[in-house]
């Protein structure tokens, strides 16, 4: 009996210290090789405009802030498990100018105009992680599979599980072979799977039928492993058509602020697509290196001079310490305190579809006002 018990400890010692020196290669991916440049260092990219995400968004360690979440233990406010969703069936085609909007629920929007059906970071899994762990979803998708039409552009702005979903990849490539556009070295992952998809760099510009898609900066990273961090590229993207542009942020944190900039350099967004959750993981908090709070959203709007915007990825899985509606309510006061009307970035349930006229007049320039979050309204939100 000893014999045996030392048997077992000794193969799992051995175990321990092959996978000690085995697991780190083997959970580290390559998945772009190419010349170093302003974001490359020839091995993994990295924000130009100052590397702020790799440290916990709380401030401490690594280890305690994976605890807390995991557990539950950060005094979070409580989140619905389940929030009630009546999906809607978008149509087949919408032609010339005229542009429906449909959230689907997180990052994933259907946006319909000039013939072209375009989905954004596709996700319509239970569970947004590996080998289905991870957050759950308390909304179900806005557009059940079977009644999604066919797609003919697929943008996957990086590699996060919550972005890239593989499962709902792989059953849009299989039923439309759609155009998947994403940034260096995702295209990797997605061949792993069978899934045909153009890598693309900052600044990269191709024309699809009669539309223009240019992949632009944003401020983020990207891992899909313990390891793989910055292996490949993250991105935003801006399509031009002829009633104005779609520009969809991806995820992204604010950084230098500039790079929405250069979406509305590339004329009129009449509709912008833009993150305004996981933005808190202690009490207070407004805003991370990684992710775009409510505030910082709508410095993003100003910057891209959109003429309308969606807010996104909140309110589908929970990802971080805020409440259920606090996204959508503190992005309320911040345009008012900014001086737009609120209507021009308000949120709409999942599964609902909205209408967005062509550009006609650009919003004045605002800014927030010292004090103005200042408020009651604003204090009460967890």
């Amino acid at each position: 009996m000893a014999r045996a018990i030392g048997r077992v400890l000794l193969f799992l010692t051995v175990a321990l210290l092959l996978a000690i020196v085995l697991v780190p290669p083997f959970l580290d991916r390559v998945y772009y090789r190419g010349p170093e440049s302003a974001h490359f260092d020839g091995a993994r990219f990295f924000n130009p405009d100052g590397e702020d995400t790799a440290a916990p968004p709380t401030g401490g360690s690594r280890a305690g802030f994976f605890a807390r979440f995991l557990t539950g233990s950060d005094g979070r406010p409580p989140w619905p498990d389940t929030v009630p969703v009546s999906p809607t069936k978008p149509p087949e085609r919408v032609e010339g100018e005229r542009m429906l909007v449909t959230w689907i629920g997180h990052a994933t929007v259907l946006v319909q105009t000039a013939g072209l059906n375009i989905l954004t970071d596709p996700i319509w899994s239970d569970t947004a992680g590996p080998f289905g762990f991870g957050p759950r979803r308390v909304a179900a998708p806005g557009v059940r599979f079977e009644n999604l039409p066919k797609i003919d552009l697929v943008l996957v702005s990086h590699n996060h599980y919550d972005h890239m979903d593989l499962t709902t990849l792989k059953r849009l490539w299989k039923r439309d072979r759609p155009l998947i556009v994403t940034s260096l070295g995702n295209d990797a992952i997605l061949r792993s799977r069978g899934i045909t998809a153009t890598r693309a760099e900052w600044g990269t510009r191709m024309l699809f039928r009669g539309a223009e898609l240019v992949v632009t900066r944003n401020h983020h990273w990207g891992s899909r492993w313990f390891a793989d961090r910055n292996r490949a590229l993250w991105s935003s993207f801006v399509v031009r058509l002829p009633g104005g542009n779609l520009f969809f942020a991806g995820d992204t944190g604010l950084g230098d602020g500039k790079w929405p900039a250069e979406a509305a350099a590339l004329g009129p967004v009449r509709l912008a697509l833009i993150p305004i959750g996981a933005f808190r993981f202690r009490p207070g908090q407004m805003g991370t290196a990684s992710h775009l709070g409510p505030i910082d959203a709508v410095k993003v709007f100003e910057g891209a001079q959109a003429y309308r915007a969606l807010p996104i990825h909140w309110g589908t899985f929970r990802l971080s310490f805020e409440a259920y509606d606090t996204p959508p309510k503190l992005l309320t006061e911040a345009m008012r305190c900014a001086g737009h009307d609120p209507r021009l970035f308000a949120p709409i349930g999942i599964g609902k579809t909205i209408e967005v006229p062509p550009v006609s007049v650009q919003p004045r320039p605002a800014r927030l006002s010292p004090g103005c979050l200042d408020s009651p309204a604003v204090r009460s939100l967890k």
